[in-house]
This record gives structure tokens, C-alpha cells and sequence, in this order.
């Protein structure tokens, strides 16, 4: 099989699977603090074995390289507790939506920090995703609605991106280290910052709760990781990129079959508008001939 279409399959199935995380994380019953220490702890365990399998645990790590590694785990299990409890609120389609903009929260951080260019086409896309969160913000939730605090599970949302940024800026830092190890320190720093404030003197009693959350680990954490990287190294950025979109498309597709949520007419408006303004960010579109820095 030709490496494109391999990569392509990977990654379609990766952001299929990460798609369907807000459905297990509603249907594990559990408090959010417990569902991400579970999805790291079963996480951990699935990425010790690959990263075993694969050789990578014997070479030797700088604890520069560790500390790197376990800064970007911090922003990321922050991002998942966010997003997780962003979904309860804001429903997953909306939170999704809004979690969206992490393109625009890197570009960000490229001009502050890399005084990486502000282009007018850059800034045209930022305006479109604004006027798109504007949009969400405003329209009212309906009855339909599964949300209990609206405004607050966008903000979570709007939060969690913005980790996100931070755990992809931090990781550009470990250019040459395997991803997979990467991903086992991440997680494995998960464990050590949730113990404390998970719920372990009383674990989930029904075999329904221990299926989701280790589904979230072993499925969503582990089995992700490896179809999203082997994408990676197979396919060209601009295609990683148009295939990324399939996630938000499944969660809002989960959103409405498993859970009858129906986005509001100006929902759907501003949640497309920030897909849309975020694809034309991370596909390169071009609004403009002139690409004058603003």
C-alpha cells in the first residue's frame, strides 16, 4: 500500500477516534478530575508497552529532555481537564467548536514570543473565527441543551486551546525525540499531578464506567497516538492539516445522534465560521494577492 493512502487511513481513524472522546467521557459517569487520571493511568500503561515494543525505553533521556517533556504534560492535562468539563457545560459540539482556535492561539504565541509576521490574510482569519465565537457567545442555549453554565464552558473551551498551544509550543522543543516517549512522559506526569485529587478510596463500581475510562486511555490515548504519528511521518503537512477536521466534524455529528443535541441556526453560522477560518490557517489559503505584514 503507497505510503499517502496509509498515512491518510491512520489519520482518518485517529481523528474518527478522537472525535467519539466527548461520548466516553459523558458516558463513564464520572467526575472529571477521575476521568482524566484514568485516561492517564491507562494511557501510561498501553504507551510503556509500545514505546517497549518499538526499543525506545533503551536509550537514555537528558533530564532537560524529561523536564521539556513532563512542562508540555502539565499543559496538556490541564487542556484535557478543561475541555472535558467544558463539555458539560457548553455541550460537545460548541466546546469542540471553540477548541478550535488553537491555530490562532499559536499564532499568537509566534508573534510575542518567535516575532514570527502577522500577514493581513492571518489577521482577516482571526477576525472571521471572532466573529464566529461572537456568534456562539451570543446565541442563547436551547432546550435541547445538556449545558448547565453556557458562558463558563466556553470560556473552559477558549482555556483549554489555549494549553494546548502552550504543550505545542513547549514540544517544538524536542525536535528528534521520539514522539511516543514523548507521549508516556505526558501522560505519566498526568498520573503524578491528578493522584492527589482523584477519587481512589471509592473507585466505579459498574464495568460500564471501567470501559469508558479505559477505552479513553487504551483507545483515545494509546491507539491514537500511534495512527496520529504514523500519519505524521507518511503524509505532507497540507493534507495532516485537511484531515484534522474530520474530529470536529465527528464530535458534532456525536453531539446530535447519541446525545440529540441540535446546534441553534447562529451556533452552526459561528461554529463554522471558526472551522473554516481555522482550515484557512492551517491550509495556508491565501484571501489576499499581497501578503504585506499588518
Amino acid at each position: 500500500m503507497d505510503n499517502t493512502v496509509r498515512g491518510t487511513i491512520e489519520m482518518t481513524a485517529a481523528m474518527a477516534i478522537l472525535g467519539t472522546i466527548g461520548w466516553f467521557v459523558v458516558l463513564s459517569g464520572q467526575p472529571i478530575m477521575d476521568v482524566v487520571f484514568w485516561r492517564c493511568a491507562f494511557g501510561a500503561v498501553t504507551l510503556l508497552i509500545i514505546c517497549a515494543a518499538l526499543g525506545l525505553l533503551r536509550g537514555r533521556l537528558s533530564l532537560r529532555i524529561v523536564a521539556i517533556a513532563a512542562l508540555g504534560g502539565a499543559a496538556i492535562v490541564i487542556n484535557w481537564l478543561l475541555l472535558f468539563s467544558a463539555f458539560s457545560r457548553a455541550s460537545i459540539s460548541i466546546a469542540t467548536a471553540v477548541y478550535n482556535t488553537q491555530p490562532f492561539m499559536l499564532v499568537g504565541f509566534g508573534a510575542l514570543f518567535f516575532s514570527e509576521r502577522l500577514t493581513v490574510t492571518k489577521l482577516t482569519w482571526l477576525g472571521i473565527a471572532f466573529a464566529g465565537m461572537l456568534l456562539i457567545v451570543q446565541a442563547a442555549p436551547d432546550a435541547g441543551d445538556h449545558g448547565t453554565d453556557y458562558f463558563a464552558g466556553i470560556a473552559m473551551a477558549l482555556a483549554a486551546a489555549f494549553f494546548w498551544a502552550v504543550a505545542a509550543i513547549v514540544t517544538k522543543k524536542l525536535k528528534g525525540t521520539p514522539p511516543h516517549l514523548i507521549a508516556l512522559i505526558q501522560v505519566c506526569v498526568g498520573v503524578l499531578m491528578l493522584a492527589p485529587f482523584a477519587n481512589l478510596t471509592h473507585l466505579p463500581a459498574d464495568a460500564r464506567s471501567w470501559l469508558m475510562l479505559a477505552t479513553l486511555g487504551i483507545v483515545h490515548t494509546g491507539l491514537m497516538y500511534i495512527l496520529m504519528y504514523g500519519a505524521i511521518q507518511k503524509l505532507p503537512t497540507h493534507l495532516q492539516g485537511s484531515l484534522s477536521f474530520i474530529y470536529p466534524v465527528v464530535a458534532i455529528l456525536v453531539d446530535v445522534v447519541a446525545f440529540g443535541h441540535r446546534l441553534q441556526p447562529a451556533q452552526i453560522v459561528g461554529a463554522a465560521a471558526i472551522l473554516v477560518a481555522a482550515a484557512g490557517m492551517n491550509l495556508g489559503w491565501s484571501l489576499w494577492k499581497s501578503k504585506v505584514p499588518a
